[in-house]
């Protein structure tokens, strides 16, 4: 199958694109992240769309961007974290390598701090996060051909599980 060598999935907060840059290197490959695809295209934040234009209209570029770099990028793909709740990307994703950046809230709460720029997150940070981790980690694990845990690991620790997993 053409397409990225590897696609990363996750919460907000587990390392995808820090850790897909790391593989990116260690591989000689390019690295692409969706989100950085769609405010590239459209010339505005992610938390700009979902502002100004809403969740539906940020998804289905999402969507639109998700396609297009299975389609044509062989590189390390990361992926944005709500890209897999959509049917037809889970869909898209059967046949590629999927890793799973599972983390777990205390984690994720660290990493992501107060929610800045990340519209899911308006209000108390810690209870959405719960919920987003309480409702998407079974969808990761459904499309994941490798779950890697990343609490208390450095996103070094993370690679290199992946690196030789993938070996």
């Amino acid at each position: 199958m053409t397409g990225p060598r590897v696609v990363l999935v996750g919460p907000m907060g587990a390392g995808k694109t820090t850790v897909a840059g790391l593989l990116g290197d260690a591989w000689g490959l390019p690295v692409r992240d969706t989100d950085a695809d769609i405010e590239a295209r459209t010339g505005r934040s992610v938390s700009d769309i979902f502002v100004e234009d809403g969740e539906d209209h940020f998804r289905a570029l999402e969507r639109e961007a998700v396609a297009e770099a299975l389609a044509t990028h062989p590189g390390v793909l990361a992926l944005g974290g709500g890209a897999v709740l959509a049917e037809e990307t889970r869909a898209r994703l059967a046949g590629h390598e999927v890793v799973f950046l599972r983390v777990g809230l205390t984690d994720a709460v660290k990493r992501v701090g107060l929610g800045v720029g990340r519209p899911l997150l308006l209000g108390n940070v810690r209870s959405r996060v719960k919920v987003l981790l309480d409702e998407r980690t079974p969808v990761y694990e459904s499309v994941a051909t490798l779950v890697v845990d990343t609490d208390g690991r450095s996103p070094d620790e993370v690679a290199a599980e992946i690196l030789e997993a993938l070996a």
